[in-house]
């Protein structure tokens, strides 16, 4: 019951927004920490450029998976509202 209430008295754009910050944060978070890991590697390996290369690939593997599973679950629960809208349309019928 206090989500609903919370959902109602939410602006129209906060999900949007909320949406496209975890999305940007799996695209920045982990290639931004690839980067300083992967340099630092290269640095103490001597091994430049291929522990920063490998870094920054598995950092777009992370954020790829991230992503697919933040739309999937968003999608899930936008199919949820949807059912929710057309049961409570026929319920008051």
């Amino acid at each position: 019951m206090e989500k609903e209430k919370q959902k109602s008295t939410a602006p129209w754009w906060q999900p949007g927004l909320l949406l496209f910050y975890r999305l940007s944060g799996w695209i920045a978070g982990p290639i931004i920490l690839a980067l300083f890991v992967g340099r630092w590697l290269d640095k103490k390996y001597q091994t430049e450029p291929w522990l920063f290369l490998l870094s920054v690939g598995i950092a777009f593997i992370i954020s790829t998976i991230g992503i697919t599973k933040d739309a999937i679950r968003e999608l899930k629960r936008i199919e949820q509202e949807d059912k929710k809208e057309v049961q409570d349309k026929i319920a008051k019928k």
